[in-house]
């Protein structure tokens, strides 16, 4: 029986979950928003003034009380790296910034206050995303360096390439030749894993007359 061998549609499978995952909990959030009551007059002041002092029930009505602008916020970063739930996420932190340092600020609006702080903790979020995603793609790039400068060795020398040999090559410091090769070692060993878990256990049956008869040959 063949090898039942279909990454794509995995990847497929888990982009799709990841999708309804992220609209589930926007979904949630904006729940928790028309549970919220609007702040009254000198509410927010009040709160604000308590949520100094350390008062952390003035400190969660005031993130609730903000929560729908984090979210629009949110919404007008969500193509650049992160999903609107984790820039939520990101936004809550600034918020709970700006509520605890608005205070000692000298500033006089803390809705402003407020969102220049959630814009800022979400742009940082962003960027570490981003570089992030560019030290990967750098790896990536080394270790397909690696493979096919030890492919290339290994014919021209008829045997595996040595560490210093493999360093010389590719004109890496021995460090990072070595941290390289590990990490296509290990990139290695989980694709054998992710196989092994595609394979249909079927074709790995062997007959107990020819399993005998290669180990007593």
């Amino acid at each position: 029986m063949a090898a039942q061998f279909q990454p794509d549609e995995r990847s497929s499978d888990n982009a799709r979950g990841s999708v309804e995952e992220d609209a589930a909990a926007l979904r949630e959030l904006i729940r928790q928003i028309k549970m919220n009551r609007p702040l009254e007059s000198g509410e927010e002041q009040t709160l604000l003034d308590r949520a100094a002092l350390g008062d952390r029930a003035s400190e969660d009505r005031l993130v609730a009380a903000h929560l729908a602008m984090v979210i629009k916020v949110a919404g007008t970063h969500g193509e650049q790296g992160l999903s609107v739930p984790d820039l939520v996420q990101e936004g809550s932190i600034g918020l709970v910034e700006a509520i605890r340092s608005f205070g000692a600020s000298g500033e006089t609006d803390f809705a402003r206050f407020a969102e220049g702080k959630v814009i800022a903790q979400m742009e940082a979020a962003i960027a570490t995303e981003a570089a992030a995603v560019k030290d990967e793609q750098l790896l990536v790039a080394a270790a397909t360096d690696y493979e096919r400068t030890e492919v290339v060795m290994h014919r021209e020398l008829n045997r595996a390439p040595t560490e210093p040999e493999l360093a010389e090559k590719l004109e890496w410091t021995i460090d990072r030749t070595r941290y390289v090769a590990q990490v296509v070692a290990e990139a290695r060993r989980r694709h054998d894993e992710e196989l092994l878990a595609f394979i249909d256990p079927d074709a790995l049956e062997i007959d107990d007359d020819d399993e005998r008869a290669e180990f007593d040959g």
